[in-house]
């Protein structure tokens, strides 16, 4: 059965919101998954994955939260060269060009630990919604085709 690892940080709720979506989205697709906080898992957590997933937002001007800093750290030196990957972002739109920067870095370390992606970027301003639970199936199914190639 095909893996899914989904690593998420969240402040207010919304990305641990988001991670659910994504899981839930996930296990009716057919898949197993495993959702973890970021503080409780190190980066080997993607090791058996299939699909590996971060769920993040950004604190501030473009910084990465603090509690995920040591797994973004990591993470490149991990080896995935066998794992699809996907990142989503919560954000402010407010914050202008730092809007779900912390995403984007995520994908950045993923392509330098040799994961191909499998989908494209979802960034959510604040809580999913309407549209946006559009999107989150979207990037399900585009992991769930990738993997399944």
């Amino acid at each position: 059965m095909t893996l899914a690892k989904i690593v998420y940080a969240s402040m207010t709720g919304n990305t641990e919101e988001i991670s659910e979506i994504i899981e839930d989205k996930l296990i009716d697709a057919g898949l197993e998954v495993e959702r973890e906080e970021c503080s409780d898992v190190e980066s080997d957590f993607f090791d058996d994955a299939d699909i590996c997933i971060v769920a993040t937002y950004t604190y501030g001007d473009g910084d990465l939260p603090y509690e995920i800093e040591d797994f973004f750290e990591d993470l490149a030196d991990e080896e995935l060269t066998d794992q699809i990957f996907g990142v989503v972002g919560s954000g402010d739109t407010e914050y202008g060009e730092y809007y779900c920067q912390s995403a984007r870095d995520f994908v950045t370390q993923f392509e330098k630990a040799g994961a191909t992606r499998g989908a494209e970027l979802v960034c959510i301003e604040h809580n999913a919604e309407g549209e946006d639970l559009d999107l989150l199936q979207g990037f399900v199914d585009e992991l769930v085709e990738k993997v399944n190639g």
